[in-house]
C-alpha cells in the first residue's frame, strides 16, 4: 500500500525556492495511521502536543539586512493533519530572501500558514539565539535503562509481546538514548530518546521495555506514530492512573520533531537535548 507521503517532496529531488512560498507545505492525514493502531479522531486516549525545532530558520529585514533564529512550533496531537518533514524544510527555505519587519510579524506569517497546514492552531514561537543558548542542555528526567543486560534478535518491527509488568504500586520516570526507527518513504534513519513517565498498580519491567524499544530499530514509521505506538503498547499493558511518553529525536534538516503523548494535559520541557 502505497504511503500518503509518497506524493510529498519526500526523497526527491527538490529545487530550493528562496522567497516566501506557503504552497510548498505539504499536510498528511493522521487517519489511516490512527486507523492502523486502532483509534480515530473522537476515541484518541491521549492529549498531547508536537514540538518541532527549526535551527536554519532565517529571513530578511527591510533594510535588506539577513537575520537567524530558531523556531519552535508547536502542533497540537489531535491535529487532523501532521506536515511532511521535507515540505517543512522546503517552505521555511522560502523565507530566506523574503522580508518581515519583526520577529511579531514572521510568527504571525508562520503561525497562519502551519496552522491551515495541520487543520488546527499551532503555537509559534520565534527565538533568539541568545534565548536558545540561555536554556542550555536539559537533561532527562528519571532512570536511564541503557545500561541493561538485554538479548535482541529481531528488529523488524515493535514486538509488544516483550514487555512485562509485575503487580504492585509504582511511580517512576525511564528513559533510554536506543531509539531508532526508519522514514516510511526514503529509509533514512532517525534517532531518538525516549522517556516514560507512569504511575499506577503495576511495574513495567526494565529490560523488557528497553528489548521493546530496541525492536523499532528496523521498523518504518513517522516519529508521531512511533510514539503514539510506544503509548498504547504500555497504557494496555500497565492500565496506568498516569501516563506520559514523549521522543526527542535528532534533528535532520536543521529540523528536530519531539512528540509528547499523555493520559492528562501537560506542559512539556521543549529545552534541547546534548544530541540535538
Amino acid at each position: 500500500m502505497q504511503h500518503p507521503a509518497e506524493h510529498s517532496p519526500l526523497g526527491k529531488s527538490s529545487e530550493y525556492i528562496a522567497t516566501y512560498s506557503p504552497e510548498l507545505l505539504f499536510p498528511i492525514s493522521r487517519t489511516s495511521k490512527w486507523a492502523e493502531l486502532g483509534l480515530t479522531a473522537q476515541t484518541l486516549p491521549y492529549k498531547g502536543v508536537d514540538y518541532w525545532n527549526c535551527y536554519e530558520l532565517s529571513w530578511l529585514l527591510p533594510s535588506g539586512k539577513p537575520v537567524v533564529a530558531i523556531g519552535e512550533f508547536a502542533i497540537p496531537a489531535d491535529s487532523p493533519n501532521i506536515i511532511e518533514s521535507k515540505s517543512f524544510k522546503l517552505y521555511l527555505n522560502s523565507l530566506n530572501q523574503s522580508v518581515f519587519d519583526s520577529h511579531a510579524a514572521l510568527e504571525e506569517v508562520l503561525a497562519r500558514d502551519l496552522s491551515t497546514a495541520a487543520g488546527a492552531p499551532v503555537a509559534v514561537r520565534v527565538r533568539t539565539l541568545e534565548e536558545v543558548e540561555a536554556e542550555g542542555v536539559a537533561p532527562l528526567p528519571g532512570i536511564c535503562i541503557d545500561g541493561l543486560d538485554i538479548q535482541v534478535s529481531s528488529y523488524a518491527h515493535p514486538q509488544p509481546e516483550l514487555l512485562r509488568c509485575s503487580a504492585g504500586a509504582a511511580e517512576e520516570a525511564l528513559y533510554s538514548h536506543l531509539l531508532k526507527s526508519n522514514c516510511p518513504v526514503t529509509g533514512q534513519p532517525d534517532w531518538g530518546s525516549v522517556v516514560v513517565e507512569y504511575r499506577g498498580a503495576r511495574t513495567l519491567d526494565h529490560a523488557s521495555f528497553l528489548a521493546y524499544l530496541v525492536s523499532f530499530r528496523q521498523h518504518a514509521d513517522f516519529h508521531e506514530q512511533c510514539v503514539e505506538r510506544i503509548f498504547l503498547d504500555l497504557r494496555k499493558l500497565l492500565e496506568p492512573e498516569h501516563l506520559t511518553v514523549c521522543a526527542r529525536y535528532v534533528r535532520r534538516g536543521g529540523l528536530d520533531i519531539n512528540p509528547y503523548r499523555s493520559t492528562a494535559p501537560i506542559s512539556p520541557d521543549n529545552r534541547r537535548l546534548v544530541r540535538q
